[in-house]
């Protein structure tokens, strides 16, 4: 007798067990007690995982398979979109072929950008003030007649957070080592991520034009990292190029496409588009603007979405040359125009549906939803600083796009001290205006922008509100001010040095706030205005200082060891033969970070 066809049942990524039971159509109790004969213990509203849910559902008679569409209510991770990618690819439906995504790194100044440039010839190292990428941006390159994508992250070891992202979301590292300067440590910290996250990874020997190149060298040191090129037994592509001089270019990108062929990326353009924000910005004539890349899915104009805690519909859709687009499917990096505000990089535009956003927009109206930044009022400020006897540096940040905020916030905060801490008043993407100066007049805060404008009102309210607008086309520039007035906050550091001991032989005179004394120096010298400890019986009992000082009955500046001396000390204390005068001076000396 053939046994009848399980039952199909779709799973999500996670689920909670009373919505497990539902989508299974059996009582919770039989759900929990075959959850417990595996050893799990989980109460009605605690969810389980994919894997989990499926072991369940499989001993229970089912058949399973991911359920990749998303809900509206479901807020999306870039972890969860990562996970629903890989999902997608193992079920093998409606998957067609989609460009690589490729990421270049590199310890700075190696010749990431200038490669970029060379790329998709055109400028931008020339253009980027201080010669440090400070974006992510991201564009496409055709080559024999496949489109290979390619995100652009920051070099410069103080943008990790930016870099590390930029990694998770590429399907291919390009690794770029100097010819002439090896592995450096920067280029360590990238290998162990790639072999960590096991992305596929191609290297760029670059610089092979100069004279000091030594292509040896630099393979033995890739080698001894962990990094084996074809050439010496391994799995690893390269090619040897000169970005500057356009070298070996055409190999690297044939180099990419093998990768890509031999991993053979595929997605499912038919659902609905998930993307991941690479970054935003507010432009003044059309509003917020988002530049993400298309991980799975297609974006259509017209359709609404969310991302992270903003949300609107998608009135345009353009490519990273600027053409208008009518749809982006997977691997596209595009910008679209009409979200309500400025999300934040790393959130996930996801499509819902109009009712969606009818909810999320009564919810707001109301005050019951969405999660915006809470606006620093003077009173609250003030309570704080009141409350806090830590210094605390108010500044007000504004910045050209949300990757530059996060970029210079996770600078500044390692400009780390106990007595001064820096507090945002006020974070935001656009220009100075006038509200951001109503925020910092009452906090005395100071206000920083980085490569953005200042309104004519706002300078003209800030001049007679005394409120310190400082704008900035360098990131670190910027923070070297920062660091600067943090240092002009600090306590100066108190610097003692000890000159040498008296030892107190009589009492000459004795008035309310000056005595007379004579002694012996005892040990190293004493002079004239120095600082006078008091000691008795070896504890200090009180303190003042030298106004005048004798020696052989002739007024002097200095009194060496061994010499007699008389001293006109200053000061409450009442001192005695017997004890003993210790002389040191202060210094203020300028703290440093």
């Amino acid at each position: 007798m053939t046994q009848p066809p399980k039952k199909l049942v779709k799973l999500p990524q996670s689920v909670t067990i009373k919505k497990f039971s539902q989508l299974l159509a059996l009582p919770v109790s039989q759900v929990i007690t075959e959850l417990l004969k595996n050893n799990i213990l989980a109460t009605i509203n605690e969810e389980i995982d994919f894997d989990t849910a499926t072991i369940i559902a499989q001993d229970l008679g089912f058949e399973t398979e991911a359920d990749l569409e998303v809900s509206d209510s479901e807020t999306i991770t870039l972890e969860k979109l990562i996970d629903i990618c890989k999902k997608e690819k193992e079920s093998g439906k409606n998957l067609r072929p989609r460009p690589p995504v490729v990421t270049i790194l590199g310890h700075v100044d190696h010749g990431k950008t200038t490669l970029l440039d060379t790329i998709r010839k055109a400028s931008v190292a020339a253009k980027e003030a201080g010669g440090i990428t400070q974006h992510i941006s991201a564009y496409q390159v055709k080559k024999k007649g496949q489109l290979i994508t390619f995100i652009d992250t920051p070099g410069h070891e103080a943008f990790s957070g930016m870099r590390e992202r930029g990694v998770s979301i590429a399907d291919i590292a390009v690794l770029v080592v100097a010819a002439d300067d090896g592995v450096r440590p920067q280029t360590k910290e990238v290998i162990t991520y790639l072999k960590d996250k096991k992305i596929p990874t191609v290297v760029a020997i670059n610089k092979i034009d100069k004279q000091e190149a030594n292509l040896p060298r630099v393979k033995q040191e890739l080698a001894d990292n962990g990094i084996l090129l074809e050439q010496w037994g391994g799995n690893v592509m390269s090619a040897e190029i000169s970005a500057k001089q356009n070298i070996g270019i055409e190999d690297l990108l044939e180099s990419i496409l093998l990768v890509a062929e031999m991993e053979d990326f595929r997605a499912d353009d038919k659902r609905d588009g998930l993307a991941v924000v690479l970054e935003s910005n507010l432009d003044p004539q059309k509003g917020p603007i988002a530049t993400v890349l298309v991980k799975t899915g297609t974006l259509k104009v017209g359709q609404d979405v969310t991302a992270g805690t903003t949300y609107g519909r998608i009135k345009k859709i353009e490519d990273f040359s600027g053409r208008n687009l009518p749809t982006a499917g997977p691997s596209t990096p595009i910008t679209i125009m009409g979200l309500g505000d400025t999300p934040n990089t790393n959130d996930i535009l996801q499509v819902v549906s109009g009712k969606s956003i009818a909810r999320l927009k009564s919810k707001e109206f109301s005050g019951g939803l969405i999660e915006r930044k809470e606006k620093v009022t003077s009173q609250k400020l003030m309570r704080i600083i009141e409350d806090d006897k830590i210094q605390k540096l108010n500044i007000i940040l504004k910045a050209d796009v949300q990757g530059s905020l996060e970029a210079i916030q996770q600078i500044i905060s390692t400009l780390k001290t106990d007595e001064v801490i820096v507090n945002y008043a006020e974070t935001g993407v656009g220009n100075v205006t006038e509200s951001d100066v109503k925020i910092g007049a009452p906090s005395q805060a100071i206000i920083f922008g980085f490569n953005v404008e200042t309104t004519p009102v706002a300078k003209r309210l800030a001049e007679s509100s005394g409120v310190a607008i400082k704008n900035f086309k360098i990131i670190y520039e910027l923070v070297e001010e920062v660091k600067k007035i943090i240092i002009e906050m600090l306590p100066p550091e108190i610097v003692r040095t000890d000159l040498g001991l008296v030892s107190v032989l009589a009492i000459f005179k004795t008035g309310k706030r000056d005595m007379i004394v004579g002694g012996r120096v005892s040990e190293g010298k004493i002079s004239k205005n120095a600082l006078i400890e008091v000691k008795r019986e070896g504890e200090i009992i009180g303190r003042g200082k030298i106004e005048n000082l004798q020696q052989d009955k002739k007024p002097t500046t200095e009194v060496g060891q061994g010499n007699e001396c008389g001293v006109v000390f200053e000061g409450d204390i009442k001192i005695k033969e017997g004890d003993t005068l210790v002389a040191y001076t202060e210094e203020e000396k300028k703290r440093t970070l």
